[in-house]
Parts: structure tokens; C-alpha cells; sequence
């Protein structure tokens, strides 16, 4: 009778099991920890213009719109880019304020389009005062003041 020897049949092999869990560990761990900003989100590039800065005044309500046309009413993304939609969005936030002066902060490469159907919505909803934040030449943001 032959007896075989088994041991030359085990082969070393690595567990990659607990290294997967831990890794999935730290992923969720870093997606919960991780703040997210807004305004690095969104990176403007506003038109230059020499002038005076507007007073600063109690929080105006701030119209970001992005070079894709996006807006954004406050801290609120406004999910559709027509006037309705924009002016549902700024009676949300604004509620029956039209005395506030609304900040339009408007990408350089923005399209017109989007500035004028702005001020269309903010025009029907009564809004008076109107103010355009543009970047001085030494790389300041100032807002420009006008009325509508």
C-alpha cells in the first residue's frame, strides 16, 4: 500500500476579503466626512469693469449663473432655466421682499440669454433694485448698483 503525501497539494493563496472590508470602510468614512461647498462647486469667471463698489447692505439675495447658463438662487440650484422656474425659485427664497437688492453674479462666458431672462423674472416678480457683481482689475469682486 501507497501512502500519498498531501502536503505538496496546499497551495499558499491570499485572503483578499478583509482587505476589501476595510477599504469600503474608508470609503464610506470619507464620503461621509467630506463637506461639501457650493461656491468652490462653481467656478466663475466674472466680467471686469472699473467703478465705485456698492455700500454693502443687510444680505442682498444672490442670482449665481454659471457659463452653462445654470442658476442659482442663494444656496438653491434652480433645476430648469426658464422664467417660471427662476421666478418660483426667488418667491421661495425671497418670500413677499421686493425692497431687497438682488446681486446678479453672471460668468464671463455666460450667455446673454440667461442674464436677460434674470431680469425678466425679477422684473415680473417687482424687484427695484438690481445690482451686477463684476471683478475689478486687481481681481476684487465689487458689485455695481443699478435700478430697474
Amino acid at each position: 500500500m501507497r501512502i500519498q503525501d498531501h502536503r505538496a497539494d496546499d497551495a499558499p493563496e491570499i485572503n483578499l476579503i478583509p482587505l476589501i472590508d476595510v477599504l469600503l470602510c474608508l470609503l464610506i468614512f470619507f464620503v461621509v466626512t467630506t463637506t461639501f461647498d457650493a461656491r468652490s462647486v462653481l467656478k466663475l469667471e466674472l466680467p471686469r469693469a472699473d467703478g465705485q463698489p456698492a455700500d454693502p447692505q443687510a444680505r442682498p439675495l444672490s442670482i449665481l449663473i454659471n457659463a452653462q447658463g445654470r442658476y442659482f438662487v442663494g444656496d438653491r440650484e434652480v433645476l430648469r432655466t426658464d422664467v417660471e422656474s427662476l421666478k418660483q425659485s426667488l418667491r421661495d427664497v425671497a418670500g413677499d421682499d421686493r425692497e431687497r437688492t438682488v446681486l446678479i453674479r453672471a460668468d464671463a462666458r455666460t450667455p446673454w440669454q440667461a442674464v436677460i431672462t434674470a431680469y425678466e423674472a425679477l422684473g415680473q416678480l417687482g424687484f427695484k433694485r438690481v445690482a451686477n457683481a463684476t471683478a475689478s482689475q486687481a481681481g476684487g469682486t465689487q458689485a455695481g448698483t443699478a435700478t430697474q
